[in-house]
């Protein structure tokens, strides 16, 4: 049994679970997003608070590493536009122009969701992703509003397992376009 260390369980929610792909039938009067760079604000409250201890782990595990080492390990996470802060995390995803027209937000393999309009700049959405590399499955459901083309807001729910146990997240996460160029950073399939 894997049991969920602080780095892979930080970097795995907000990687997997944090960037539901949307997708739904068009909507004549829907708002899009814009193709380009976009950055992900996350924030994550746990109910166990094991989270919480993950991600003050983390930091203080970040701080014992020699500067050439914490280099190191920030360049990683950087090349998959992860960021992580005391204060929450964030992700750069590249969203494609025909990702934009289809409503979706990149997400890792493994992960199916269903989405529903609920109005011309909501969505509601249920999403699955199967565990990968001695994570946990993980499941849960929320909503998003667009606040123009350059901008997204959404509260979701999020059922997983840590050390075995059930645990439940409750993740607020905000979206905002950053560039019409993605640089090095390339559009997940």
């Amino acid at each position: 049994m894997h049991h969920t260390t602080p780095r892979t369980l930080a970097v795995a929610l907000t990687a997997a679970v944090f960037l539901p792909g949307m997708g739904g039938a068009a909507h004549a009067q829907a708002q899009k997003l814009r193709p380009g760079l976009w950055e992900n604000s996350v924030t994550m409250k746990s109910q166990s608070g094991q989270l919480e201890a993950a991600m003050a782990q983390m930091q203080k595990s970040m701080a014992s590493l020699t500067p050439a080492q914490r280099k190191q390990m920030e360049q990683a996470m950087a090349q998959q536009g992860v960021s992580m802060g005391p204060s929450g995390n964030t992700v750069k995803v590249c969203i494609s122009p025909e990702q934009a027209d289809l409503d979706r937000i990149p997400a890792q393999e493994g992960c199916t969701q269903n989405v529903q309009r609920t109005g011309p700049n909501a969505v509601a959405m249920t999403f699955s992703c199967k565990g990968t590399q001695g994570q946990p499955p993980t499941t849960g459901e929320g909503t998003m509003t667009f606040q123009g083309p350059t901008a997204y807001a959404g509260n979701f729910k999020v059922k997983t397992t840590s050390n075995g146990k059930p645990e439940q997240i409750d993740m607020v996460q905000n979206g905002k376009w950053l560039a019409a160029d993605c640089g090095t950073l390339k559009p997940v399939r």
